[in-house]
């Protein structure tokens, strides 16, 4: 069976970049939650709108989508869900509920692993158990279909997961281990054990916010992490080839995934900046703010989504602004009415 031990982490040579990059996302996770918390109003819409982020990206990772529209309404309890796939979106839902609200009270382990796995699958049936027939990952392709992955075997599962989580508490009890590096190395041993049939996926990304609130981060709350994965897919399925490649032997390299895990969290930190920023009158003007939202958008943004950070800032003056923006060529626009994006030229 595979050896699971995280001291290697203390030893782990990894360039400065991403050394800077960790010492950022420590610092600055501490002051924007300090700065958040200070306003009622902007907290509970960033938490809002990081929630159907969350939703939407994590499912649609997995190709379960529906409408904007129809899931903004499943995740604020105000539609209700029809068919699998709402049926599978409102359960993750409840799911990453049960860890932004309940967090301290979650301990990391097997039962909690099954607990987010039947409450995703409340809606559908067969959730909460681990595998019990071997499993493999497939790619399918015009060409045909390939073996991506071969889990451990079905009958092997609980006591690699046992194993895994006792290293995960050996870990975190070594002042040289830090959280940015041990949560990635965790997270990569459960989607290769692959323990369920199906959803390990989006479990895996329940078990990131738990592990990372338990750790002191908080970022997660704010920003959409899944939606950040979401947007570079490829990315994150070659990262995860290259550190899962002699796993089973005890040779992999976790660095790849750690690169892409640190990535994400870096380019949240910078986002949740960007958006508190946005929402804070006090510090510029509606203009300067609107400019900033579209100039430091990582994805194309429509006027609606402006105007659900901007909440001070009438339509109006965002369709105004966008407008002059374009006329200088500062932004670019596809799509016409109401799916138009606007980006930075």
């Amino acid at each position: 069976m595979r050896t699971y031990d995280y001291t290697f982490i203390e030893d782990l040579a990894l360039p400065s970049s991403m050394f800077n990059s960790m010492h950022r996302i420590l610092s600055m996770n501490d002051m924007l939650e300090q700065s958040i918390s200070g306003n009622p109003e902007i907290l509970s819409r960033l938490m809002e709108i990081a929630s159907v982020e969350s939703v939407k990206g994590s499912n649609a990772i997995e190709g379960i989508a529906s409408t904007d529209e129809r899931i903004r309404g499943i995740v604020l309890h105000d539609t209700e869900p029809i068919g699998h796939d709402e049926k599978a979106i409102s359960g993750y839902r409840d799911a990453l509920e049960l860890i932004h609200t309940g967090w301290e009270g979650i301990r990391f382990d097997e039962a909690t692993m099954c607990r987010l796995h039947r409450t995703m699958y409340a809606g559908i049936g067969g959730g909460g158990r681990f595998k019990v027939n071997d499993n493999v990952i497939i790619d399918r392709t015009p060409e045909g279909t390939t073996v991506r992955w071969t889990p451990v075997p079905a009958a092997e599962t609980e006591q690699n997961l046992h194993s895994m989580v006792l290293a995960y508490m050996e870990a975190c009890g070594n002042p040289g281990i830090g959280s940015l590096l041990l949560i990635p190395c965790v997270i990569l041993d459960f989607l290769c054990i692959h323990p369920f049939g199906d959803g390990n996926g989006r479990v895996s990304r329940l078990l990131t916010d738990l592990l990372m609130y338990r750790h002191g981060l908080s970022v997660q709350r704010y920003i959409s992490m899944e939606s950040v994965i979401n947007a570079d897919r490829d990315g994150y399925y070659d990262a995860l080839k290259a550190s899962s490649e002699g796993w089973h032997e005890n040779r992999n390299d976790y660095v790849p995934f750690i690169r892409y895990f640190v990535g994400v969290l870096d380019t949240c930190i910078r986002d949740l900046d960007r958006r508190r920023i946005a929402v804070g009158p006090k510090r510029n003007g509606k203009t300067e703010r609107i400019e900033s939202v579209v100039l430091e958008s990582l994805t194309p943004i429509s006027k609606k989504e402006i105007c659900d950070i901007l909440l001070d800032v009438s339509p109006s003056t965002v369709e105004s602004v966008l407008s002059r923006m374009l006329k200088e060529g500062r932004i670019v626009k596809t799509g016409s009415t109401k799916s138009a994006r606007y980006r930075r030229a």
